[in-house]
């Protein structure tokens, strides 16, 4: 029988911190893991700017040492490889480090936390940048993670960490994101507390694009002073606090948000299979997982769906039980309609799979509401 875990979001009327209870234990899921980011090319492109902007903003060198957290297939490493800048990658995934070593980024085979960041620091030294896109939020012990960090970085070092955006999720209806792999849920105002416990302050913040809106933060020890807190950290935290980011007000209502979300999504596929249309997916990320088992959509509403990742194809989405294809199937199908899951990537997808209006066929979003383009 497949394991199904309950998905409830809570948050501490104290800090502020949106958790999921630890139902999934971290090895269960990363120790084999089935995203590998050089699959995106608008990610990988992504990575590439931040490489850029990295060294041109802090001088990054052949001298200079720089380390990724949860670096998965060297995707970003890569790139600093490439400007002769050495590196190390830290990733819990035996398979996906595989394919980072086999691109020339070498890589430890290791959960982060304090301990291993001492044993890092002892083995490798300390790093001058010490970066994690999309880990923050996939840790169930974040004050160990960010301790962590406190410990490995260099004296005069920068740590960066992109997580998606909690104000954008609630303001734009992502709750699709949520799900077990998520530990936690960010909002500026609980983060810049969380690192300010661990002597790590935050001097500059950037609002992004990615996975539907995210954060980039900018953090150094506490104790140096010569990376002065910008008006970007002022402005965010004001503007969450206006928003009303420290009361639980604020949180209650995103519950009604949801389920009108959930009952225009399964309004348009009763009527469109009723009007005898074949509608399939387009992708088979986490958060399309959330979406389609909260749902309740399963192969009577979606006749398939594809994914690039040649990793997924032949399986099947967890709990719903739909079919994962290559992309390819889709121009075999001739649907009249593609639900793209990953809509964080929907520009991307629209580009690669344009083939579709030969026939009439149009794309379909979900979030923040049904939206066919």
């Amino acid at each position: 029988m497949e394991p199904f875990y309950p998905l409830h979001a809570y948050v501490c009327d104290q800090c502020y911190l949106v958790q999921l209870q630890e139902f999934v234990s971290p090895d269960a899921i990363f120790s084999e893991y089935a995203y590998f980011s050089s699959f995106s090319t608008s990610w990988v492109e992504h990575a590439r700017d931040y490489c850029c902007l990295m060294i041109d903003r802090f001088g990054f060198n052949a001298d200079s040492k720089v380390m990724e957290i949860a670096s998965n297939d060297g995707y970003l490493l890569q790139h600093f490889v490439a400007r002769d800048v050495p590196v190390l990658g830290i990733e819990p995934a035996a398979n996906i480090a595989k394919a980072a070593v086999e691109k020339g980024v070498p890589t430890l085979v290791r959960f982060f936390g304090l301990k291993s960041a001492e044993e890092i620091a002892r083995e490798h030294g300390r790093p001058n940048l010490l970066l994690g896109n999309n880990v923050l939020a996939h840790v169930p012990d974040i004050n160990d993670f960010v301790g962590g960090m406190k410990r490995l970085l260099a004296p005069g070092g920068v740590i960066t960490m992109e997580f998606p955006h909690l104000m954008r999720l609630m303001s734009e209806n992502q709750f699709d994101t949520i799900y077990h792999e998520h530990f936690s849920y960010l909002s500026f105002v609980a983060v810049e507390r969380i690192f300010a416990h661990h002597g790590i302050a935050l001097f500059d913040v950037e609002e992004l694009r990615t996975h539907g809106g995210s954060l980039r933060i900018y953090g150094r020890h506490a104790e140096n002073a010569d990376l002065e807190v910008g008006h970007r950290v002022h402005e965010l935290r004001q503007r969450e606090i206006d928003d009303g980011f420290l009361t639980l007000d604020r949180y209650r209502g995103f519950d009604e948000q949801v389920k009108r979300t959930k009952r225009k999504l399964l309004s348009f596929l009763i009527e469109a299979k009723n009007s005898g249309k074949k509608v399939v997916g387009y992708g088979a990320p986490g958060k399309g997982n959330t979406l389609l088992n909260y749902c309740g959509i399963r192969s009577d509403f979606l006749d398939f769906t594809t994914d690039a990742n040649p990793y997924k194809q032949g399986k099947f989405t967890p709990g719903t039980r739909i079919a994962i294809l290559a992309p390819s199937a889709i121009r075999d199908a001739r649907p009249d309609y593609v639900l793209i899951l990953p809509w964080n990537l929907k520009d991307e997808i629209c580009a690669e799979a344009e083939y579709i209006r030969e026939w009439g066929g149009r794309f379909v979003v979900p979030i923040p509401e049904v939206k066919i383009l």
